[in-house]
């Protein structure tokens, strides 16, 4: 049986990305002999329809099922209209133990979508980039983009007043507390790791359409 894994990383040993659409790799696998070919996701960083265009490069590859933590209404449509089978709740494990997992009858399938739209823009532990009034990125009373989930203060480059974009879990006065390193298990930050640089990247794009915007306005277009 072909199947296939959404992954953090080029090869069986790599964790679970737990986000369909915005994964960083897929691992196509032979379940028989355990061969794969890793497959790089062009769609993790579009700015939309990042669900479809993986379901249809998933698709594309004629496999029977897909391993994963979540799949969004987009992706769920496409997969399900090919007939590909939508395996969820694999997350904190390689590659490799979850084809073991699916094998054994450890998760689960669906026949719709788990989360809702856009939650691989979000942390896979549910936090998200948010507006946040303090310090934050743009017009913030502080200091600049901060680090973490969901709605928040951070601390990291510029300094202005008002209100600005702030991301995550800070040790400020007034926000969440951050928990202790040591305290969060190697999956878990491996999550929080690929969760933030999908955030940073989403920064990026929204930094790069201000500025195309701004050069329309200034050449009168």
């Amino acid at each position: 049986m072909n199947v296939c894994v959404t992954s953090t990383g080029p090869d069986l040993n790599s964790q679970v990305d737990p986000r369909f659409g915005r994964c960083s790799y897929f691992l196509f696998i032979d379940t028989e002999t355990m061969q794969y070919e890793a497959v790089n996701n062009d769609a993790a960083g579009a700015s939309g329809g990042a669900g479809i265009q993986s379901a249809r490069l998933v698709a594309d590859r004629g496999v029977e099922a897909v391993i994963t933590g979540n799949f969004g209404p987009n992706a769920s449509s496409v997969l399900q209209a090919a007939g590909v089978k939508m395996i969820v709740g694999a997350r904190g494990v390689t590659v490799e133990e979850a084809v073991k997992g699916y094998k054994n009858g450890t998760y689960s399938e669906v026949n719709g979508p788990s989360v809702e739209s856009h939650f691989g823009m979000n942390s896979p532990s549910g936090g998200g980039m948010g507006m946040g009034s303090g310090r934050g990125m743009g017009q913030g009373s502080g200091r600049g983009m901060g680090s973490g989930r969901g709605m928040g203060t951070g601390r990291g480059m510029g300094q202005g007043a008002g209100r600005g974009m702030g991301m995550g879990v800070t040790n400020q006065p007034g926000g969440m507390q951050t928990p202790d390193a040591n305290t969060v298990p190697p999956s878990r930050k491996q999550d929080d790791i690929a969760s933030l640089k999908e955030q940073a990247k989403q920064l990026e794009d929204m930094l790069a359409d201000i500025k195309n915007k701004i050069n329309t306005v200034e050449k009168g277009e």
